[in-house]
C-alpha cells in the first residue's frame, strides 16, 4: 500500500494550530500536509469542516451528510482528482459500490478530466443517475465491488485506476476527517469513536491524521479506541476481529445490505484496518438490518437524515453500551459518511 510522507519538522514550522483556525472551512486549511504542490490544481467545492453534532444519547455525530455530493467519498476524491490533474493524468476509472463513483465522477467534471465507473447493478438508482449526470461513463456490472475491480481490470482502456488504496492520494483526503475531528474537539479527542467500515480508508486516514498530529506536536501518544460497524449481511472485518486473524478472509461470501457502501466482502485493506482496530484496543460488531433501518429513522428523529451506513454507528453503539465493550460515561463520536437521501426509495 502507498502512502504519502512528509517532512514533518519542517512542516511544523508553518503549519501552527492557531494559523490553520483562521483559515477557510474546508479540508484545504491542512494543505501543508495534503499532496498538491500548486494550488492552481486544486479542483474545490468546498468540501470538509463538517460539524459535529451532539445526540440525545450524548454521542457526537461527525455529519459528513452535509459534504459535497453527500459523502465523505468526496475528501478522498478532491484530493486525488487534484493530484491527477497536477501529474497530467487525463483519463480516471474506479469500481465503486456507489459514492466513491459519483464523487469521481463530480470532481473529474469540476477537474475536466474524463471519467469511468463500473458500478454493481444493484447500487441505488439515484446514485447510478448521480454519475451519469456528471458526464461520467458508467459500467453496471452484475455482483458487488470486487466484481465490478475485475470487470475493470478485464476491460483496459487506458485509464488511471482510482480504487481504494491502490494509489496514495485519497487516504490523504480521508485523513483530514482525522485533522477536523481534532480541531473541532480542542485536541481533547474521543474516547472512542465508530466508523462504518466497507474498504475501510477512513478509517486508516483517521488513524494516519492522529499520528501525524503527534508528529506535529499538536497532540499526545492518547488515541481513541477505534469501532467498525459493519452489517451482518457482510462483515468480513467482524470475522477477521473476532477470529483473532491478521487479514480478512479473501473467500468470505458475499452478501446484500441496504447499506450498500458496507458491501465489500473483500477489503483490499483488510490487514491495515484489523492493525487499527488492535493497536486502538478497539473492536468490531456487526448489526441486523433491520436495526440499521430502526437507527436511520431514529437519527432522522433528530432532524439527521443519515445514510444507512453511518446510521449503521448507533445501531452498533447501542450494542456495544450493551454489551459493556464502552461505557455510557464514554466521550464518544459515531461517524456519518453520508446522506440519507440516496436511498429513500430503499428505506421506504
Amino acid at each position: 500500500m502507498l502512502s504519502c510522507v512528509y517532512d514533518y519538522e519542517k512542516t511544523k514550522e508553518r503549519f501552527a494550530q492557531s494559523a490553520v483556525a483562521r483559515r477557510g472551512k474546508d479540508l484545504w486549511r491542512y494543505r501543508e500536509v495534503l499532496p498538491v504542490l500548486d494550488p492552481a490544481n486544486v479542483c474545490s467545492l468546498g468540501e470538509g469542516f463538517t460539524p459535529l453534532l451532539r445526540l440525545r444519547n450524548c454521542a457526537l455525530m461527525k455529519d459528513d451528510g452535509q459534504i459535497p455530493t453527500g459523502t465523505f467519498k468526496a475528501r478522498g476524491m478532491a484530493v486525488a482528482v487534484s493530484k491527477a490533474k497536477e501529474l497530467g493524468l487525463k483519463r480516471l476509472v474506479v469500481p465503486s459500490a456507489g459514492n466513491a463513483g459519483a464523487a469521481l465522477a463530480c470532481y473529474a467534471a469540476r477537474a475536466g478530466l474524463d471519467a469511468r465507473v463500473y458500478i454493481p447493478r444493484e447500487t441505488p438508482e439515484l446514485i447510478i443517475r448521480e454519475c451519469a449526470i456528471y458526464g461520467a461513463e458508467v459500467i453496471l456490472v452484475e455482483g458487488n465491488i470486487s466484481d465490478a475491480g475485475s470487470k475493470m481490470k478485464e476491460d483496459g482502456g487506458g485509464y488511471f485506476d482510482m480504487s481504494t488504496l491502490k494509489e496514495p492520494y485519497r487516504l490523504e483526503g480521508k485523513k483530514t476527517m482525522g485533522y477536523e475531528i481534532a480541531e473541532q474537539t480542542h485536541f481533547e479527542l474521543p474516547e472512542a469513536i465508530l466508523y462504518p467500515t466497507g474498504g475501510g480508508t477512513g478509517l486508516i486516514g483517521m488513524w494516519k491524521a492522529f499520528e501525524e498530529m503527534e508528529e506535529l506536536g499538536w497532540i499526545g501518544h492518547e488515541r481513541p479506541r477505534m469501532f467498525s460497524v459493519q452489517s451482518e449481511a457482510c462483515a468480513p472485518v467482524v470475522k477477521a476481529f473476532t477470529s483473532g486473524v491478521d487479514n480478512t478472509d479473501p473467500a468470505f461470501p458475499d452478501g446484500l445490505t441496504i447499506a450498500v457502501g458496507l458491501r465489500v466482502p473483500h477489503p483490499f485493506a483488510g490487514k491495515q484496518i484489523l492493525s487499527v482496530l488492535r493497536d486502538s484496543r478497539g473492536g468490531a460488531i456487526s448489526v441486523q438490518e433491520k436495526e440499521i433501518v430502526e437507527a436511520v429513522r431514529s437519527l432522522a428523529k433528530e432532524g439527521v437524515l443519515a445514510c444507512p451506513e453511518g446510521a449503521a454507528t448507533l445501531a452498533g453503539y447501542r450494542k456495544l453500551l450493551e454489551n459493556g465493550s464502552i461505557g455510557h460515561s464514554e466521550k464518544v463520536l459515531l461517524y456519518n459518511t453520508g446522506t440519507g437521501l440516496k436511498y429513500l426509495n430503499l428505506l421506504a
